[in-house]
């Protein structure tokens, strides 16, 4: 933020005492938590500032952008930063699979599990191809991830380092998982996969209580009275499709 002022009046009066500055372009930002700004109006706000501004505007590319709007109670203006969807790009990985989340879904899962991610110990014990692993890292979140099958591995690492980033990926079971976490982000992928048991589904839910204090669970199938046999309490779930395929997204803790 730049300058602020009680009226928009006021607002201007700052802005008029800024350094010049050509290249730049104004926009009015919406504020979500009040009445909606009509097109002609913002517009008109647009152009109010950008009459202020000292140096030549520039509409189509601009160098710099600013952006204004009406917060509680108070104008305020400062440099505008657009938000780049970063998941995007992840969507173009070097290896997947048809079974795996989506990239979408596994940005959605990551931020259900941490929503505010600083300072937070994750781990994905089941990471398949990475794409949960992925979308942790591109945010800046301290995770592992390990998968019991060799096979993928060298595909997971490739994915990770693909896109820049940088993180660790072991080979072991989840029932072998020994260090403590805040949360977990289990996709179960066996059912497609392999056959287990009741009891070995048990034994893996079961084993993430042990190393975390909150879990969110994907699966395909009804997995409620082996959550709580483990000793989890589900607090929230939603459902996600993907083609033919329903998940379910549980939080547990």
């Amino acid at each position: 933020m730049i300058c602020e002022g009680n009226e928009f009046g006021e607002l201007l009066e700052e802005i008029e005492e800024l350094e010049a500055l050509d290249g730049f372009k104004v926009v009015f930002v919406q504020n979500l938590d009040a009445e909606r700004v009509g097109f002609k109006k913002l517009r008109k706000i647009e152009k109010e500032v950008g009459m202020h501004l000292k140096g030549e505007a520039e509409l189509v590319d601009p160098d710099i952008w600013f952006g204004v709007m009406k917060t509680n109670e108070r104008w305020v203006f400062g440099k505008y930063v657009r938000n780049e969807a970063v998941w995007l790009h992840h969507v173009k990985k070097p290896h997947s699979y048809s079974t795996a989340l989506s990239t979408r879904v596994a940005r959605a899962v990551v931020n259900i599990a941490a929503p505010n991610p600083e300072g937070i110990k994750m781990i994905d014990p089941c990471c398949g191809i990475g794409t949960v692993l992925v979308e942790a890292l591109s945010m800046g979140i301290d995770i592992v991830g390990s998968d019991r099958n060799p096979l993928i591995l060298d595909g997971v690492k490739e994915n990770i380092a693909h896109f820049g980033y940088k993180g660790d990926v072991s080979l072991k079971d989840i029932n072998d998982v020994t260090d403590n976490y805040d949360v977990a982000v289990i996709d179960l992928p066996y059912n497609l996969c392999s056959v287990i048991t009741n009891d070995e589904q048990l034994d893996m839910l079961r084993s993430a209580r042990r190393f975390a204090e909150k879990v969110v669970i994907v699966t395909l199938e009804d997995v409620d009275a082996n959550i709580e046999k483990a000793g989890f309490k589900i607090v929230d779930r939603c459902e996600v499709s993907k083609g033919r395929f329903v998940r379910q997204v549980l939080v547990c803790e």
